[in-house]
């Protein structure tokens, strides 16, 4: 897709769709709730991705005290801020997606998705990858133990 269409659609489509949303919610609910609703879903967002914030960063500071790279706990902090810049806008579409990016599946999804997408997620050498995750590997052999 072009980006100049891309970004025509991201800065001038969403925010049109967005006050059309408002003015009729507006006509139907009134303008003070829909002001109301609005403001709401900016603190109650507000807050949800202050404490998923913090919950992350333990996530990402605890595997770092194992010795691993925590960059899936990395990319949901990345989602995490634009979550909550999506909440911060005014509007019911944008909240919706928001509030989505919230839910911690609804995120990994989405991460691993991507990651997989642009192909920088790959499946480890020797990883079967039609076998199905949780599935057990059965490897047959022999064994003899011997006692000294």
């Amino acid at each position: 897709m072009n980006p100049i269409v891309l970004l025509l659609l991201l800065f001038v489509g969403i925010p049109l769709f967005e006050l059309y949303f408002l003015i009729e919610v507006g006509s139907q609910i009134g303008a003070l709730p829909t002001i109301f609703l609005t403001v709401f879903t900016a603190v109650l967002g507000g807050l949800l991705v202050r404490l998923q914030g913090f919950s992350t960063a333990m996530r990402v500071r605890a595997g770092m005290d194992r010795g691993e790279v925590p960059a899936i706990e990395m990319l949901e902090g990345v989602v995490l801020l634009l979550s909550g810049i999506l909440l911060l806008l005014p509007g019911f579409f944008t909240d919706l997606f928001g509030f989505l990016c919230l839910i911690p599946p609804i995120r990994r999804a989405m991460i691993v998705w991507f990651l997989k997408r642009s192909g920088t997620m790959r499946p480890a050498p020797g990883v079967d990858p039609a076998q199905q995750p949780g599935e057990h590997r059965v490897i047959e052999g022999e064994y003899r133990r011997d006692d000294d």
